[in-house]
């Protein structure tokens, strides 16, 4: 029989909250505990709790009935610690001097980290450090290299879905541009899926640079074909043409002179050009929070279990992620500092086109 890889782990959770990371605690706690009998450290807010040495034994009772809860039981921080590695005053540990401290004083024999590309990216240079470290793919933004799809998208999805429905018999009502900002700050996936679930007539995404002469022809299509309102969605990062030929440095400095979000500059820019009533709806932290879909439940107990069963197993330096409908391990440096953005020719662009969305190109 093969020796268990690992007796004890300890697990957190980093960057920003999503729902079903609490889904996913249940899930690989619950599977490890029930099956190989392991036991479990919970670390309070991400990599800083790793850090300063903050954690406390999980039990079957710290995770009963959390699979229905949003946000983390654990906590979170968006803590680099590899990031300008600044010295403890109190301690005079580096930051990953310090976890490699709180490691050994916890007896780990594995870390496994819940998060995004920055967290998996961090998760990826502590197995470089030899940690024993599983990743397991959280973001609302769908943005993580080498999986099909993360927990908490498909719930972001929904609530982004919803609020384009309700704003919808406004825009109707008022014979208004509704221009609808969700969250995207470098890949477009939850605008797509959105757009195209709430009957979006524009998606703006940062995959496409957009020219508002050409958001506005579409638009004023819409009014002399008798359509008297339009619902505009736009990602945070979707940017005009002439923002995607500007250096990163130049981008930034644009992006931080602008009094408010991208919505509202891209209604200001629509209602001049068409003279048509601009209003605009940011999102923001609502697709975040809350309970979990069903769908998002059902991905993070899954995730859980195989991360459990990788734990077993020692297949470590890995990321559970989910690859043509099968759960599978990849390497952590496949996604590691990486961004998955949409293909420009993935099909769901040519569906949205198909069914009469500008794209603002």
């Amino acid at each position: 029989m093969k020796k268990q890889a690992v007796k004890t782990f300890g697990i957190l959770t980093s960057g920003g909250d999503a729902p079903g990371l609490n889904a996913a605690i249940r899930g690989v706690c619950r599977s490890a505990m029930i099956n190989y009998g392991m036991k479990i450290v919970g670390i309070r807010n991400g990599y800083r709790g790793l850090i300063n040495g903050d954690g406390f034994p999980i039990t079957k009772d710290t995770i009963s009935g959390i699979i229905t809860k949003g946000g983390t039981i654990l906590g979170t921080s968006r803590e680099k610690p590899f990031k300008n590695p600044v010295a403890s005053p109190e301690t005079g540990l580096l930051p990953i001097e310090a976890i490699k401290k709180n490691y050994k004083k916890w007896k780990l024999d594995a870390l496994v980290v819940l998060g995004g590309n920055g967290t998996n990216t961090t998760g990826s240079l502590l197995a470089q450090e030899g940690l024993n470290v599983i990743g397991m793919p959280k973001t609302i933004d769908n943005d993580i290299v080498g999986t099909d799809i993360t927990f908490g998208f498909h719930t972001a999805v929904d609530v982004a879905t919803e609020a384009i429905d309700r704003i919808h018999t406004t825009a109707h009502s008022h014979s208004r541009v509704m221009v609808v900002e969700v969250m995207g700050h470098k890949a477009g996936w939850l605008g797509l899926y959105s757009a195209i679930a709430g009957g979006g007539d524009v998606c703006l995404i940062p995959e496409i640079p957009y020219d508002i002469n050409a958001v506005a022809k579409n638009v004023l299509a819409r009014r002399d074909a008798g359509k008297e309102f339009s619902i505009v969605v736009v990602a945070e990062g979707a940017l005009s043409i002439e923002e995607s030929k500007m250096d990163k440095k130049t981008f930034k400095k644009e992006r931080a002179a602008m009094p408010q979000s991208i919505g509202y500059r891209v209604a200001k820019e629509l209602e001049a050009a068409t003279g048509l009533e601009s209003r605009t709806s940011v999102l923001g932290y609502l697709q975040r929070g809350g309970t979990p879909s069903a769908y998002d439940r059902v991905l993070a107990t899954q995730f859980g279990a195989a991360a459990a069963d990788m734990l077993y197993r020692g297949e470590f330096g890995k990321l559970v992620a989910m690859q043509d409908n099968k759960i599978v391990g990849i390497p952590l440096e496949t996604c590691a500092g990486k961004v998955k953005n949409i293909p420009l020719d993935d099909p769901l662009i040519a569906e949205g086109r198909s069914v009469g969305i500008c794209f603002g190109d």
